[in-house]
């Protein structure tokens, strides 16, 4: 079961506001802030849609780039032992750092999965 929307590359949050009795969400992975709101999921999904499309409009309009979700960079703060037990492990492995971190990653995720 999903717990985000997606239109064109980009995915957005799906949250329920007791209080407001509304279903909203927002744009998920870019700076912008692109959010959207619905009564129901029928409603929700189309305003998704639409705020996705006129975040697109607007930065066409204006001229900037839109933001692209999850460009596969991040900063990471993990604490001196543990870079260095990774580099270091990299380095006996003949790998790259960043090759150490996204299998590291990729097992954890997997392991995840399987547990839902």
């Amino acid at each position: 079961m999903s717990q985000t929307l997606r239109h064109k590359g980009y995915d957005g949050s799906v949250e329920y506001s007791a209080e407001d009795r509304i279903l909203h969400g927002s744009l998920l992975g870019i700076r912008d802030m692109v959010t959207y709101e619905g009564s129901d999921v029928d409603s929700l999904e189309a305003n998704f849609k639409a705020a996705t499309d006129e975040y697109l409009a607007l930065c066409e309009v204006e001229g900037k780039t839109p933001d692209q979700p999850f460009k596969g960079s991040f900063n990471v703060r993990v604490g001196a032992d543990l870079h260095k037990r990774a580099a270091l492990f990299a380095e006996d492995h003949h790998q790259k750092l960043n090759n150490v971190i996204s299998q590291a990653l990729e097992t954890f995720l997997a392991v995840e999965d399987a547990h839902r």
